[in-house]
Parts: C-alpha cells; sequence; structure tokens
C-alpha cells in the first residue's frame, strides 16, 4: 500500500542518499522539467495551429499567453495556499490539474477551448514551479540545499531547451495533439512518486485557512495581469492600450499594498521586506532575468541577419545556452553548497557581466558570439542557484511556499519584461522599424549596444548583491513572518 514518507522522520536528519530521498527529489525534478516544458513546447506550434485551427498569429499567440498569465497571475497565491493547507497535498492538486489540462489541451476541438485548457495547465504549472523549490526544504539536509536547487535548475533549463526540438519532433511524426499528450504519462508518474515519497504535511492549526486573503489574492493577480499584457500587447508596439494597462497595473499594485497593510492575514506580509536578503534576491533575480530573456530575443535575429546562419544552425546554435546551462546546475549548486551561497551569488554576477560586456565588444562572428553565451549562462546557473538557495535554505516552513512564489514570479517579471524592454533596445540600437529586414551591420550593432544596456543592469544587480551582503549578518531569513 503506498504510504507518504510520515514528516516525523522527514528527510532533514537524512544523510541526503537514502532512497527516500533520491525518489522524492525525482518527483520534484520531473514536476520542474514538465512546468519548464510547458513554456517552450507550444512555441514551435503556432504556425501548425494557426493553419489547423484557420486562426491569425495575434489568435494562435494566445496558447502561449494564456500559460504564461496563469503562471504570473497565481504563483504567490499558490505558494501561500500551500503554507496554509500543505504542500504536498496542494502539489498533488498541481500535478493531476496539469495533467488533466494537458489532456483537454490534446483533444481540444476549437482554438478557444485549447486556449482555456492551457490556462488551466499554466495554473498547475504555478503550483508545481513554487512548491518544488518549497519542499527542497523538507526533502534535504540544509547542507545540501544548494545541490537540490541545483538540480531544479537543471531540469529547469533541459525542460526549456527540449521544448522545441521535442515539439518539432512530435508534431512532425504525430500531429500537434501530441506535444500536449506527452506530458499526461509524465504527470501521472511525477503524481505517483510525490504521493509515495514525499514527506506528509504537518498537522497545524485550522484557523489560518479561514484567513486566506482572497481580495489580496485577486488585486495581486489583476496587477500582473495587467503588467503581462502591457509588456506582450502589441508584439513590440507601445501604444495606448499598453499606457492603460501599465496604469492598471500601477494603481493595482497600490491598491494590493493597501489592503495587505490593513488584513489580518495578508497574502504577503510587506514586513517581508524590510529583510536585505530576500529584498535584494528578488530584485537581483528580476534584473538577471531581464538580461537573459535578452539572448532569446536578439539572438535568433543576430544569428540569421548579421551572421547569415540558416534556420537549423540558428536552432543549434540557439541551443548551446540552455545546454550549458543544464551542465553546470548541479555542479553549481555543489559549489553554493561548499562555498556559501552569497559568495557563489556575487561570482555568478561577475561572470554574467563579464559574458555581456565581452558580447558587446567582440566582432560579429560565430565564435564572438557562441563563447560569451557559454559565460554567460554558466554565470546565470550559478547565480539562480545560489541566489534560491540564499533565500529558501533558513525560511521559516510556514513561508516556504509563499516566498518560493515570490522568487519565481521576480523572475517571470524579469522574462516579460526583458522580451519588451531589451526588444526595444535592440530595435532603436539597430535604428530600423522592421528588424527582419535590417541590414546585418545595424543588426550587429544593435546587438552590441543591447548588451552594453545588459551589462548595466548586471552591474546595478552586483551593486545590490554587495549591498545586501553588508546588512545580511544582522536580519535572517528566519525573522521573515
Amino acid at each position: 500500500m503506498l504510504k507518504p514518507i510520515d514528516a516525523g522522520r522527514a528527510v532533514a536528519g537524512d544523510t541526503g542518499r537514502g532512497p527516500s530521498v533520491r525518489w522524492a527529489l525525482a518527483s520534484l525534478s520531473l514536476s520542474m522539467l514538465l512546468s519548464s516544458l510547458g513554456i517552450s513546447i507550444a512555441n514551435v506550434a503556432l504556425p501548425t495551429l494557426a493553419q489547423a485551427f484557420n486562426a491569425s498569429f495575434q489568435e494562435v499567440q494566445w496558447i502561449v499567453l494564456a500559460y504564461l498569465l496563469a503562471i504570473t497571475t497565481t504563483i504567490v497565491s499558490v505558494g501561500r495556499l500551500g503554507d496554509l493547507i500543505g504542500g504536498r497535498r496542494l502539489l498533488l492538486a498541481g500535478l493531476f490539474l496539469f495533467t488533466v489540462a494537458s489532456v483537454l489541451c490534446g483533444v481540444a476541438p476549437t482554438l478557444w477551448l485549447l486556449i482555456a485548457a492551457r490556462a488551466s495547465q499554466g495554473v498547475g504549472a504555478a503550483i508545481m514551479m513554487t512548491l518544488t523549490m518549497a519542499f527542497v526544504g523538507e526533502t534535504v539536509p540544509r547542507a545540501k540545499t544548494g545541490s537540490a536547487m541545483g538540480l531544479l535548475g537543471t531540469m529547469s533549463a533541459i525542460g526549456t531547451a527540449l521544448g522545441p526540438s521535442l515539439g518539432g519532433l512530435l508534431i512532425a511524426g504525430a500531429g500537434w495533439r501530441a506535444i500536449f499528450l506527452i506530458n499526461v504519462p509524465l504527470g501521472f508518474l511525477a503524481f505517483v512518486l510525490a504521493y509515495r515519497y514525499l514527506p506528509a504535511d504537518r498537522r497545524g492549526p485550522k484557523t489560518d485557512r479561514a484567513g486566506f486573503d482572497v481580495v489580496g489574492t485577486l488585486l495581486l493577480a489583476l496587477a500582473l495581469g495587467a503588467y503581462a499584457l502591457a509588456m506582450t500587447t502589441g508584439r513590440g508596439n507601445f501604444g495606448p492600450l499598453n499606457m492603460a494597462l501599465l496604469a492598471a497595473a500601477v494603481f493595482g499594485a497600490g491598491f494590493f499594498v493597501l489592503v495587505e497593510a490593513r488584513v489580518a492575514s495578508p497574502l504577503i506580509r510587506l514586513a517581508a521586506f524590510r529583510n536585505a536578503t530576500l529584498s535584494a534576491s528578488l530584485a537581483m533575480s528580476a534584473l538577471v532575468a531581464t538580461v537573459m530573456m535578452a539572448t532569446l530575443v536578439v539572438g535568433p535575429f543576430y544569428l540569421s541577419r548579421a551572421l547569415r546562419l540558416d534556420t537549423a544552425l540558428v536552432g543549434i546554435v540557439m541551443s548551446v545556452g540552455p545546454l550549458v546551462a543544464a551542465l553546470t546546475g548541479v555542479p553549481a549548486g555543489r559549489i553554493a553548497d561548499r562555498f556559501g551561497a552569497a559568495r557563489m551569488t556575487i561570482i555568478g554576477l561577475i561572470a554574467i557581466a563579464a559574458g555581456c560586456f565581452i558580447l558587446s565588444m567582440m566582432p560579429a562572428t560565430l565564435a564572438g558570439y557562441i563563447a560569451p553565451i557559454a559565460i554567460i549562462t554558466s554565470g546565470y546557473a550559478l547565480f539562480q542557484t545560489a541566489n534560491n538557495t540564499a533565500v529558501m535554505s533558513d525560511i521559516r516552513p510556514d513561508q516556504r511556499g509563499v516566498i518560493s512564489g515570490l522568487l519565481n514570479l521576480s523572475r517571470n517579471l524579469g522574462l516579460i519584461t526583458g522580451a519588451s524592454v531589451m526588444g526595444a533596445v535592440f530595435a532603436v540600437a539597430s535604428a530600423t522599424t522592421d528588424i527582419t529586414t535590417a541590414r546585418p551591420e545595424a543588426v550587429a550593432a544593435g546587438m552590441r549596444i543591447t548588451f552594453a544596456v545588459a551589462t548595466i543592469l548586471i552591474v546595478v544587480a552586483l551593486a545590490i548583491a554587495v549591498g545586501s551582503r553588508a546588512l545580511a549578518a544582522r536580519p535572517s531569513m528566519s525573522g521573515v513572518s
């Protein structure tokens, strides 16, 4: 008979190498892989889906946007809900929702039913992303936190890198429905492993459950949704609708802060942001994600227009970054465990800054692109692992979900911002209104200026890291409440 690991013998006292821990980490890793795969696998199918549903590009784009919006708007709320009702049961619910939604995506007869199913899949993915990180503190000893975070980072990178190639193969061999149905057996396996090996939820007082901040949750979701739409609507043209959405996001965020300061059981305790380590980590995560998105936005245009590579070669070169991140994730975790997360966060940022600076100075050659990208992505793997470890290793158990949600949210907002802002910087720097027809010299110049701006952003992140480290000796993450 399947039984979850008893919370009383939770793995905190384990050596980190027992079979229970390994299988628990396998369930968390598979959850992270599936949620990341869901982000990247649908992009390659958009032309096929436009043809299958006789729809415009703007319409099928909602297949990707619905998933990202669902994650962005719910990721903090599901973390808080996991803290209140129990992380294990909510993760199981998220895996179940993700798997069922994948079935619905695969059998959807119309475009708008597919979009609705993708939104449901995104809610499941938000639960999976948030609670996999939160569960690290439950399943591995503190001394192994960095290694576990590195493993999750590796699985996220593999999911992101695998999506386009796996999606292309599945579409060619079995049709577009297969890119969603592939999640079903993997989701079922992750559910079984999580049910059997994750520690049971602690039995705490039930009084907090009635205090879930519904008003704050709705306000935050509306503010985040408005911001995400402001950054993605118009395909790079920032018009009146974008301004209205951005204004709505600002007002929504202001109302959210007012509500959180007054309710008895807030979604996010604003006092948490007085903690230098947490606030700095969130700011750095957003800045770094903004820069990393620049590699995805600028890379394809630079490779195809400036270096004149064909589509197949562009795909191969673009896979270098995720491949490096996947290979360096686990070693980065071990390094963070051995030398300290705060120190490795700074070193990771230095590597990203160095890679961006080199890329802004190199001539337009293939080697001059690949080498700096490898430096940037290896630095990113080290930064991401160390930054997450620094935050999550000392967090109170009843705050792991919401803090994990905030970390994931800061990354998501950085990616959304990077797609819009860094894309605009690239277009302006290339001195063209249509980047697809720009001259090779203009695209190369645009790329160099974009990564000069990226270097400045990482230097700002470095200043935040150094400043927070000076303050971190006084406040402790265990004081977040």
